[in-house]
């Protein structure tokens, strides 16, 4: 692991004898603890603008609660040279805001950490053994505005921050401006109290910090945008003719985000919008109205998390089985049942790539950055439409909900891909025996066409069918039917996103992973390399899995299944789909709390798995 320490003289030097101090550049963990609804989220997200505008590597976790105010929220900042971005072992400097947590929060802590607290609060720090820095935040608070002081006394540990750490005032003014921009009076208060927080750290604390936020060369094509964000960009560079949705954290954000860039990149020449938006009554009614804008040959959208997924079982079957194309985006939320609603997990891949009754089985892209949500935001419209079935999302709360760094997105360079679709009578001619559910081309896909293109007929049925799309309940063509709807899937394969395989050689060791675990997967890697071993990392894009996962597997001794969800789901899928005589290479690291994945408990759970096998 990176640390950019640096050791410097502080103190009275008497007699050859100085004090040596190590200053941590760039390489600190900040835990900021406050309650849901003060307001302290604009303070947050400035102090994370404002070393992201240095050019320090940054990234920030917001872990809030399920209500709408009062319960305990933190915000987790850590800045780190080497590209670590999932939080830290260790909190450095621990700010403390909200009086119900404070002794939890206190008690949590290591030796030597820096404790900036607001005095008003009136309660004790009893930690000798760490660094206490008092201010009075909201007294001081209350000489800007005495309505507001609640809200403005979070600006006082911005300040504070901004003193120990050395933050370039240049950036806080540009980040105050970018989190209140329009709203004059709010950037006057809020430098106002930004400024008088640092100089009363400045008169008062008797403290010279160790840690440093130390600008580095920033790219100025780079900027922080969240998930479900880059996610609707994506889905509206895909084309997306209508949206549904039912409100449900943490997948709220995709569908407001396609509602606020509409006007600017989905405005027609006439003043209409191009992409419908409908809130549904509940999720079922959601996805039904994908499926009816999936068979009229429009792009039809939504997204929800695990307790949606459940209550659209039915109309993900009828997708599936009656053949109509359509995209669902699920950011997974912690279950089960309403579960921890507001913290993340990979709980739900099983139930996305197995979903409804019967046999069924689903394309299922998931992406592990921002990037990917963009890419993989437009291609889930040409996967649905080239092979005519529901294609699933799959996020999460953590990369959907929180901001990542990305220079811009890759845009698509190639037309639509609408499948087989039939548009004229000549096309249908040349197909020799056409019939709605007839594969002519042995790739289990068959041809189909539109309403208002004139061409009959315009078959999608959710009950048993033969090939012509007429009823039927004969065995032999069921059977038939449900291969071909099988052969078509896996048919899938290595047209989705391939895996991405960080291989060196000599490695006997492979970790295959996915999604937002992309986001410490490197810094596992120098954990596990400083304990003498070398691995190999595969992260998996999509189901049905490509090949190189096969291959993959079976050019390791040993490989680690490394997910966030109690079970396993992707071992469990794996296991079931590779040939038998890999399945004995493959070992299963499953862990779930809620919380964003921290590299330090997944590294100790490698090696202890690894020590098992060798017994």
């Amino acid at each position: 692991m990176a640390d950019d320490s640096r050791k410097h003289l502080t103190g009275d030097c008497t007699n050859g004898e100085c004090e040596v101090m190590t200053t941590r550049v760039n390489d600190f963990t900040i835990n900021i603890a406050t309650a849901n609804g003060t307001g302290s989220q604009s303070a947050n997200l400035i102090i994370l603008h404002s070393m992201y505008e240095m050019g320090v590597p940054v990234s920030g976790k917001n872990l809030f609660p399920s209500n709408i105010s009062g319960l305990p929220t933190w915000f987790i900042i850590r800045a780190s040279d080497a590209g670590y971005q999932a939080p830290g072992d260790y909190t450095h400097i621990q700010i403390m805001m909200n009086k119900d947590t404070w002794e939890k929060d206190m008690n949590n802590l290591e030796p030597g950490t820096v404790i900036i607290y607001n005095q008003d609060a009136k309660l004790p720090v009893d930690r000798d053994d760490c660094i206490a820095l008092p201010m009075p935040m909201t007294k001081m608070a209350r000489s800007i505005s005495p309505k507001m002081a609640k809200i403005i006394a979070n600006m006082y540990y911005v300040g504070a921050l901004a003193h120990i750490l050395k933050i370039d005032e240049k950036a806080i003014k540009a980040a105050v401006s970018l989190q209140f921009a329009g709203k004059e009076k709010a950037i006057e208060w809020n430098l106002q109290a930004i400024a008088e927080g640092k100089a009363f750290a400045e008169e008062n604390w008797d403290y010279e910090s160790e840690y440093l936020a130390e600008a580095r060369d920033k790219d100025p094509n780079t900027f922080l945008i969240e998930g479900n964000e880059a996610t609707a960009l994506g889905a509206i560079y895909g084309g997306i003719n209508m949206l549904s949705w039912y409100p449900i954290t943490p997948s709220s954000g995709v569908a407001e985000s396609i509602i606020n860039w509409i006007p600017e990149l989905r405005e027609a020449e006439d003043g209409g919008a191009t992409c419908a938006v409908v809130q549904a009554e509940d999720e079922l009614a959601a996805a039904g109205m994908v499926l009816g804008a999936g068979w009229a040959g429009g792009r039809g959208m939504t997204c929800t998390s695990g307790p949606g997924i459940s209550l659209m079982s039915e109309f993900i079957g009828l997708f599936y089985f009656s053949e109509v194309p359509g995209v669902i985006w699920d950011i997974n939320r912690v279950g089960p049942s309403t579960g921890l609603p507001t913290r993340t997990q990979q709980g739900d891949l099983s139930m996305l790539y197995e979903a409804s009754h019967g046999d069924t089985q689903h394309i299922v892209l998931i992406p592990g950055t921002v990037d990917e949500c963009f890419e993989f935001g437009w291609r889930a419209f040409d996967y649905a439409d080239r092979f005519q079935t529901m294609v699933f999302g799959f996020g999460d709360l953590d990369l959907g909900m929180n901001r990542w760094t990305t220079a811009g997105f890759e845009y698509p360079d190639k037309p639509m891909d609408r499948g087989k679709v039939i548009r004229s009578q000549e096309q249908m001619d040349a197909i020799e025996n056409y019939g709605r559910y007839r594969d002519v081309d042995g790739d289990g896909i068959a041809y189909r066409t539109l309403p208002g293109s004139g061409l009959d007929p315009i078959l999608y049925r959710g009950t048993g069918h033969d090939e012509e799309g007429v009823y039927s309940e004969d065995p032999k063509v069921y059977h038939a039917t449900m291969e071909r709807l099988k052969r078509k899937i896996e048919g899938a394969r290595d047209h989705l996103p391939a895996p991405i395989i960080r291989e060196e050689k000599e490695k006997s060791i492979g970790i295959i992973f996915y999604g937002s675990m992309e986001n410490m997967i490197v810094e596992i890697d120098d954990m596990l390399e400083q304990t003498g071993l070398s691995v190999s990392t595969c992260r998996v894009r999509a189901l049905p899995y490509h090949s190189k996962v096969e291959s993959f597997i079976q050019g390791h001794e040993k490989v680690i299944v490394l997910e966030m969800n109690r079970d396993g789901q992707l071992f469990g899928i794996l296991r079931k789909e590779l040939p038998v005589h890999l399945l004995a290479k493959i070992q299963s690291v499953a862990y779930s709390d809620g919380l964003p994945p921290r590299a330090r408990i997944y590294s100790d759970m490698i090696l202890e798995t690894l020590d098992e096998v060798r017994l």
